[in-house]
């Protein structure tokens, strides 16, 4: 089910407008001070921090800038231009960078709505089970939104309550990243402890608690915390909650969203209520008019490169689930050689208004990190190891991995497992700064030595920087 669209109801509790800084206060000329007062209330305050994962500045548009074309997996089809994304594309973005400008202001904004609810829900008159899901709710959607900041931008302000003034957003400084870590495993471990298994009816695609493990694992993964990373994704598959589909080609029809595979997806409506997607359009070829997609434009961005395709081994059922390397132009009949991915396919409402959801994390997922991190975590790959990642590879129709192999050549196997089984997904980029990988594998990408190590994470937005010059300074290694 669709659920938690944004609508103008939930919206009172967000800032009037994108401003430039973290003011955040609500400024609707409602009375906020008469809302927050029972569950029908808290539900809609819930329901504008799960919508604000749709924006784009965050899982609309950002986030697969930041996590695939960023990475050797995917470029945009304007490689040479000066368009935000092909800037990132080609590691020439500058701080005055829309996209991240985007991911910034939203980001904060989604924050904002997760901290209303933690904020008032205290005091509001409902059911008090329901009270603690709808705070694990928050936690998990408020650390998921702050692993996303961190990863991208390194340190960044961490607030906890709702910012109720200008002056008050103005002081928000950058704190140490280990400090967002910190507070995105507490909100995680207390979320787990708080959602359900699974959902029901409308409620199916909230946080679970399968969900907050997940992240929480994936988290420790990022900082190295190879151990606990191992012992709380093995909660997530001894759960018995998810398991890999048979076909990995049914993981990708809208009819089959929130899946039995699935363990959390950003929710799409179309419809024309500002509520779908608009992946379709944007990831089909350019100047491919209706011959792929027949409704509105077809954007060239997050396109499939030649490595990515390359990575694909003989027989591997993904690869033809995954992409196409071009089309049949529906003029003239011939074959144009313009690849794109075949994840996200569905026939729009209107232009920028279909049906596919956001998959952020699933259980091949789980099963590769659990892999990852029994390696990491002792002297190598476990008969435990081997048994998760192959399970995605039979899947895959694919031979097992050959026993024997070293700590380094497992790790490699994972990081191979991961760029095919997840691409197109917003995985490569993270997992190739987790891993250390970024520099080395993305120069030679390029062919080039493009990429330095301060790279790792983006510019601070400009805007950012200029409201609150003592409080955010930029990253190294970026002079505009």
């Amino acid at each position: 089910m669709k659920l938690y669209k944004i609508t103008l109801a939930s919206l009172v509790f967000l800032s009037a407008g994108c401003s430039d800084f973290l003011d955040l206060s609500p400024r609707d000329t409602a009375n906020v001070g008469n809302f927050y007062k029972n569950a029908s209330d808290m539900q809609a305050a819930l329901t504008a921090a799960y919508g604000m994962l749709a924006s784009p500045g965050e899982y609309g548009y950002a986030y697969y800038n930041v996590s695939e074309v960023r990475s050797d997996n995917t470029m945009n089809w304007e490689g040479g231009g000066n368009l935000p994304d092909a800037e990132l594309d080609q590691f020439k973005m500058s701080s005055t960078n829309e996209i991240i400008r985007l991911m910034w202001i939203d980001t904060y904004r989604g924050i904002l709505a997760c901290n209303a609810v933690l904020d008032h829900i205290g005091g509001a008159t409902m059911d008090d089970t329901m009270r603690q899901r709808f705070i694990g709710e928050a936690k998990f959607l408020r650390a998921l939104m702050y692993f996303n900041m961190v990863r991208t931008f390194g340190d960044v302000p961490l607030v906890l309550s709702e910012t109720k003034s200008v002056d008050e957003g103005y002081s928000q400084a950058r704190v140490p990243q280990s400090e967002v870590y910190a507070q995105i495993i507490t909100d995680l471990t207390e979320a787990s402890a708080q959602l359900p298994l699974t959902y029901t009816g409308n409620d199916v695609g909230r946080a679970t608690k399968g969900a907050a493990k997940a992240l929480l694992g994936k988290v420790y993964l990022t900082v190295r915390d190879y151990a606990k990373a191992r012992d709380i994704l093995k909660e997530v598959i001894a759960q018995g909650t998810y398991k890999l589909l048979d076909d990995y080609a049914a993981l990708w029809p809208v009819a089959n969203a929130n899946n039995q595979e699935s363990i959390f997806e950003v929710q799409f409506k179309k419809g024309g209520t500002g509520t779908g997607s608009s992946f379709y359009n944007n990831f089909s070829p350019r100047n491919s008019g209706s011959s792929v997609i027949q409704i509105g434009f077809a954007g060239g961005r997050n396109i499939p490169t030649t490595d990515l395709i390359n990575a694909y081994e003989t027989g591997d059922a993904r690869k033809a689930a995954s992409l196409a390397v071009g089309y049949t132009d529906n003029t003239t009949g011939k074959f144009v050689a313009d690849p794109y991915t075949l994840k996200y396919r569905d026939t729009p409402f209107a232009e920028g208004d279909a049906d596919n959801n956001w998959v952020v994390l699933r259980y091949a997922d789980v099963l590769l990190m659990y892999a990852e991190a029994i390696n990491e975590a002792g002297n190598g790959a476990t008969a435990e190891a081997y048994e998760a990642i192959n399970a995605v590879r039979k899947r895959a129709k694919l031979a097992v991995l050959p026993a024997g192999l070293s700590k380094a050549a497992f790790a490699l196997a994972i990081e191979h497992e991961r760029q095919v089984e997840l691409a197109f997904e917003g995985h490569r980029w993270f997992d190739l700064v987790r891993t250390g990988r970024e520099v080395a594998v993305m120069n030679a990408h390029f062919n080039a030595p493009v990429v330095a190590e301060f790279n790792a994470v983006f510019p601070i937005p400009q805007t950012q920087i200029d409201v609150n010059p003592a409080g955010i300074k930029q990253n190294p290694g970026y002079t505009f």
